[in-house]
């Protein structure tokens, strides 16, 4: 890990932000990447190409720009690249975002295909927290599509990130490889880089949610955990009871393929994760703790008591 500035926040005590850097350094390490901020235009051309190739989309048409990169990193906003030897792998693009939170906004994160699976997205997670904790940031938000399952468990187990609110068809059409042509809900969190559950989780040690649940029974309700949507037999969205302590929504296995295989069902399912996920997450007494090793959202009712 590399180019990481000398600023210094006004929020962060010097523990947290070296903790954050060594953090980030390790997982580029375990990685096996070299990670460092780009400004130029050359390299700024690549990322975009590497997120137009990512999202299968054809040249102009990339989800972000070289122009818009160029105006953002002049502007003094991160974008990072991952490289091995001398190849992109994957990036991370992020702008400032609301100054009375001191946030970040996080734009785009993407890994090329040969790169996936080593941890590359975690290192370049791990390096925009630096970076962010460096320049007196201590909050990063972002979307993501809630139906993606692998997504979740990155983002709500891995990074200790926290869902703050559902958004219906955030993008509108988008009309790529990866999402399709339907509704583009995503939900937006917030990751508390000075959290101590974040900070633990960046040493890849993420929070656990054990949640003891049959999903086999009749009634969808064990051990006070409601299963509030499960996978039918069918591989369709099956609705059950919202009440309890604990609520369980879960998502399917592979949303993008049956994106491709049975539209008709992957609108079942976008249709009933925002009605039931959504709902749940409008109530003042819910919060999302989780995302459990079964691909199913966490709901507390007990967090606040």
């Amino acid at each position: 890990m590399t180019d990481l500035a000398t600023n210094v926040p006004r929020l962060v005590s010097p523990a947290v932000r070296a903790e954050a850097v060594a953090a980030a350094t390790l997982a580029a390490a375990a990685s096996r990447v070299v990670i460092r901020d780009l400004s130029d235009v050359a390299e700024l051309a690549e990322v975009a190409g590497l997120f137009g190739s990512i999202w299968q989309r054809g040249a102009g048409a990339e989800p972000v720009t070289t122009e818009l990169l160029r105006a953002m990193t002049s502007a003094g906003n991160p974008v990072a690249g991952a490289y091995e030897d001398g190849e992109l792998l994957g990036a991370c693009v992020g702008f400032f975002g609301n100054p009375a939170e001191a946030s970040l906004h996080s734009h785009i994160t993407g890994v090329a295909p040969r790169g996936r699976g080593r941890g590359i997205g975690f290192a370049l997670k791990l390096h925009q927290r630096a970076w962010a904790l460096l320049h007196a940031v201590s909050l990063v938000t972002w979307t993501f599509d809630p139906l993606v399952r692998r997504n979740a468990h990155f983002n709500l187990a891995k990074l200790a990130a926290r869902p703050a609110c559902y958004l219906p068809d955030f993008y509108g059409p988008m009309r790529d490889g990866i999402n399709g042509s339907g509704e583009s809900d995503r939900l937006l969190v917030r990751w508390e880089l000075a959290d101590p559950a974040v900070s633990t989780a960046a040493r890849g040690e993420p929070p656990r949610v054990h949640i003891d649940v049959d999903v086999g029974v009749a009634d969808m309700n064990v051990n006070g955990a409601a299963l509030a949507l499960s996978v039918g037999l069918d591989g369709g969205p099956r609705t059950g009871p919202t009440d309890g302590p604990v609520v369980l929504v879960a998502v399917p296995p592979d949303i993008e393929a049956l994106r491709r295989t049975d539209p008709g069902r992957s609108r079942a399912w976008r249709h009933a994760l925002r009605e039931v996920l959504s709902g749940l997450m409008a109530e003042e007494e819910t919060k999302v703790v989780g995302f459990d090793g079964a691909g199913r959202y966490v709901i507390s009712r007990e967090w606040s008591t």
